[in-house]
C-alpha cells in the first residue's frame, strides 16, 4: 500500500503523497511544521486547523481542508484523517483498500496538551510511525506537573525582579506554553513570530491568555516580573538585553537529557515535548495491531529492533527527511530569518 521513494511517502494505488519533501502533483499533510508541509506541490489536503497555517506558510497555495474522520475517496481507495496529538491540527492520514488498513501517523503524542485534540488510535495493518524519542531513557512527566513548575519558575522570577524567558519553537510548544502560563502572577509577551501563529490559532478557537508583543513595548519597566514566550532564535542574541536581568528556561523532550540545558545556556529546563516518548510510542504502536511497522524518524535503528524482538512485529526502519524535536522544530526558512530580523 506504501512505498517510500525520493518525494516521500507514496500511495501508489491513490497516485499520491503524505508529506512529501519534494514537489508533487497531490499531497496529503500531516501537519504544519516544515519537515512534513513543503513547498512546491500542486495541491494539498489537511486538517482544516491547518489550512490557515500552510497558507501563512507556503504562500497562496491550493489546499483543501478536511475534518477528523471524514471520508474521502482518491482512484476507490478510501482515506480519513484522524487526532495525532502533536499540535494543532495534527492528523495521522488512514488508508483503505480492498480490506486492507495502512496509517501514517507524522509526528504524535499521548499526552493531553490543553490545545490539540487528543491521539486517536486506530486499528490498522501497516503503521507508520516516529520515533524521536525512542529509547527507554525518556519518560516524560505529566504535563500538569511541568505547567505547574513552570509557573512557579515564573513567581519566583518575578519575586526576585527577573524576567521570565520562556523558550519554545513557533508553532505548536509556543502556544501550548502560553495556554497554561496564570495571568495572575504578572504580565505575559510574546515574540512576533509566535504572535504571527497565536493570531490564526485564536481565530480558530484556541483558548490562550491575554499578552502583548514585544515590539509594542515602549518603556524596559513593563518588562518587571513578566514572562516572555520567544523562539530559540532568541537564545545568545542581544535581543535579550532588553530584558535584563532575566532567567531563561527551555522546554523541550531533550531537557531530559543531562548536560542539554547547560549546553544551551538555559537557566532552567523543563521537559515539555510534543512527541511521544518510550512508554507511549510502545501504547500507540500496540494499541494500533499492526503488523508492519516503518519508522521514519528518530532512534530508528534501535527502536525498529525492539519492536521485532520484543513483540515479534515486522518493523523496518526506512530513511525520510523528517525531522523530530529540534529547538527550531517548523521552522520555513523565511520565518527563522523573520525570527533573526526582529532579534538584530
Amino acid at each position: 500500500m506504501l512505498k517510500f521513494d525520493p518525494f516521500g511517502i507514496y500511495v501508489p494505488h491513490a497516485d499520491v503523497y503524505i508529506d512529501p519533501w519534494k514537489p508533487v502533483k497531490k499531497a496529503i499533510i500531516t501537519h504544519a511544521h516544515s519537515d512534513h508541509a513543503k513547498f512546491g506541490s500542486d495541491h494539498y489536503l489537511a486538517h482544516h486547523l491547518s489550512v490557515p497555517i500552510l497558507k501563512l506558510r507556503l504562500g497562496d497555495v491550493s489546499v483543501q481542508g478536511v475534518e477528523y474522520g471524514e471520508e474521502f475517496d482518491i482512484n476507490g481507495m478510501k482515506f480519513s484523517l484522524h487526532p495525532a496529538g502533536h499540535i494543532p491540527g495534527s492528523a495521522q492520514i488512514r488508508m483503505e483498500y480492498k480490506g486492507e488498513i495502512a496509517v501514517a501517523s507524522g509526528d504524535y503524542k499521548l499526552q493531553i496538551d490543553g490545545i490539540s485534540t487528543p491521539f486517536e488510535p486506530v486499528k490498522c495493518h501497516h503503521f507508520v510511525t516516529e520515533s524521536t524519542f525512542g529509547l527507554p531513557i525518556y519518560h516524560f512527566p505529566k504535563p500538569e506537573k511541568v505547567h505547574g513548575d513552570i509557573n512557579a519558575w515564573w513567581k519566583k522570577n518575578k519575586d526576585e525582579g527577573k524576567v521570565s524567558l520562556l523558550i519554545g519553537y513557533t508553532l505548536g510548544k509556543a502556544q501550548r506554553i502560553l495556554h497554561h502560563l496564570d495571568p495572575a502572577i504578572g504580565n505575559i509577551f510574546v515574540h512576533g513570530a509566535v504572535a504571527n501563529i497565536n493570531d490564526l490559532m485564536l481565530k480558530e478557537g484556541i483558548i490562550l491568555p491575554l499578552y502583548k508583543r514585544t515590539y509594542q513595548v515602549s518603556s524596559k519597566s513593563e518588562y518587571l516580573g513578566s514572562v516572555v514566550v520567544a523562539p530559540p532564535s532568541a537564545l545568545g542574541s542581544p535581543w535579550l538585553r532588553r530584558f535584563d536581568p532575566y532567567s531563561v528556561g527551555i522546554c523541550s523532550g531533550w531537557m531530559q537529557l543531562r548536560g542539554t540545558r547547560r549546553r544551551k545556556g538555559a537557566d532552567r529546563g523543563f521537559v515539555l515535548s510534543d512527541h511521544a516518548d518510550w512508554d507511549d510510542l510502545n501504547i500507540a504502536i500496540k494499541e494500533t495491531g499492526a503488523e508492519n511497522i516503518y519508522v521514519t524518524h528518530g532512534y530508528k535503528p534501535l527502536f525498529a529492533k525492539w519492536l521485532r524482538e520484543e513483540y515479534q512485529l515486522n518493523a523496518v526502519e526506512v530513511d525520510t527527511l523528517y525531522e523530530g524535536e529540534g529547538l527550531n522544530e517548523g521552522l520555513t526558512e523565511g520565518e527563522k530569518e523573520a525570527e533573526n530580523e526582529e532579534i538584530r
